[in-house]
């Protein structure tokens, strides 16, 4: 029940955040959402006693309510096929070199860089977290998030490309991020004793059992749109796919979210072409599309109400400051490396990676992974860190990026 009336206060917060972004405020949705919630905690913090009251009702739900299961088993798995829907095939296989490396390559370069970063930089300022709890924030913090940046780069005037490799990176990354995150979460376990062997093959059975899975819940889901004709009951099918495929996903050991990827993709293109009258993916499209916004408002104003229940300092606010240098710098040299190989069969402008670099959003997918760690894993210092980079990234690079890409 506490989870019901959590839920509840925060999307009466997100819808009045929303609204009054939107007639007041103007910023872009994800941008002004983000705001808003940082404002309104920061107002909450500094109340004092006149907020208290709320407050102390809040902070009980949260500290009441476990959300590692939740988020990272729940949200994600819709948060990952609403993203896959609008992508196209067509798109991706003009850019699937691109796609594919910095999906993939460039994760791993970033996990292991910010990972090794993190220990030694809590490390000079006297903080103890150990190694693995650190790989796991690099791991947490890499995928991007490409919602706030795309509406803002297409007014800016981007080429198709650019657009295509934003969001199939993103799409792809969030799905190879979150099996590495899971994989290192598996060794942080106490008494985890696993050896190179059993990593890869964990590693591999969790993504390649997970795109197999996403193979036969996409196929499955088109043999059943294509013997029907009812946007009600197609609809209904896909929340079958993502809730039903998510769950198999989670008791046969695979990745849930690279089976939503898979998933999603198939549903958004076979699906809608031999499955889906026009009104049908008409309706499937704007489903998704308010599913996603809403999941991604709830993570924000989440965020900013789980920061009235960590316990933070100083000292971790200044390692958060310098920490966002250190994913930007981390986050060109990800991409940069890729490129070197990519240019040999496709033109890379420099252009072209300083707007992946800066347009390179951290937001609900982190926030989400941070959120669902277990306490004995550093989760207050990992929550308080992330939050700050999201922050940064949402509100500084978010409202910036079309100048830089105006620029190009």
């Amino acid at each position: 029940m506490e989870l019901f009336h959590l839920f509840s206060i925060l999307l009466v917060l997100a819808a009045l955040f929303a609204y009054l972004n939107f007639r007041y405020v103007k910023l872009p949705g994800s941008i002004g959402l983000m705001a808003l919630s940082l404002l309104f905690s920061i107002l909450i913090l500094l109340s004092g006693q006149v907020l208290s009251p709320f407050r102390k009702v809040v902070s009980e739900m949260l500290i009441a309510v476990d959300f590692s299961d939740l988020l990272l088993e729940g949200l994600l798995s819709f948060m990952l096929f609403a993203g896959a829907i609008p992508i196209k095939y067509e798109d991706l296989k003009s850019e699937k070199l691109s796609i594919f490396f910095f999906s993939t390559v460039s994760v791993i370069i970033s996990t292991l860089i910010v990972g090794f970063a993190t220990y030694f930089l809590f490390s000079l300022f006297g903080v103890k977290i150990s190694l693995i709890n650190s790989l796991l924030f690099g791991a947490l913090i890499s995928p991007t998030d490409p919602i706030a940046v795309l509406s803002i780069l297409k007014s800016a005037g981007i080429a198709k490309s650019l657009e295509t490799k934003i969001a199939g990176e993103s799409l792809f990354n969030d799905g190879v991020a979150v099996v590495v995150f899971l994989t290192i979460l598996q060794l942080a376990k106490p008494g985890a004793e696993l050896d190179a062997g059993s990593i890869i093959l964990l590693f591999g059975q969790e993504a390649v059992g997970g795109i197999i899975l996403g193979l036969i819940l996409g196929y499955l889901g088109c043999r059943l749109f294509s013997s029907i004709d009812n946007y009600k009951i197609e609809v209904l099918i896909t929340l079958a796919i993502v809730m039903g495929g998510y769950t198999l996903a989670h008791f046969i050991h695979v990745s849930g979210p690279l089976a939503m990827v898979i998933a999603g993709l198939i549903t958004g293109n076979r699906g809608k072409t031999v499955g889906m009258s026009e009104t049908t993916a008409e309706y499937v499209d704007k489903f998704w599309e308010l599913i996603d916004e809403i999941l991604n408002a709830l993570l924000f104003v989440l965020i900013g109400m789980e920061v009235l229940i960590i316990r933070t300092s100083n000292i971790i606010i200044v390692i958060g400051m310098i920490l966002i240098i250190l994913i930007l710098l981390t986050r060109f040299i990800s991409v940069w490396l890729p490129s070197l190989v990519i240019r040999l069969k496709e033109k890379i402008p420099r252009s072209t990676l300083l707007i992946l670099t800066w347009g390179g959003l951290r937001g609900g997918i982190s926030i989400a992974l941070a959120l669902s760690l277990p306490e004995y894993l550093n989760k207050d210092i990992l929550v308080t860190v992330t939050y700050i980079v999201v922050c940064f990234a949402i509100l500084v690079q978010g409202l910036t990026i079309n100048k830089l890409a105006g620029k190009r």
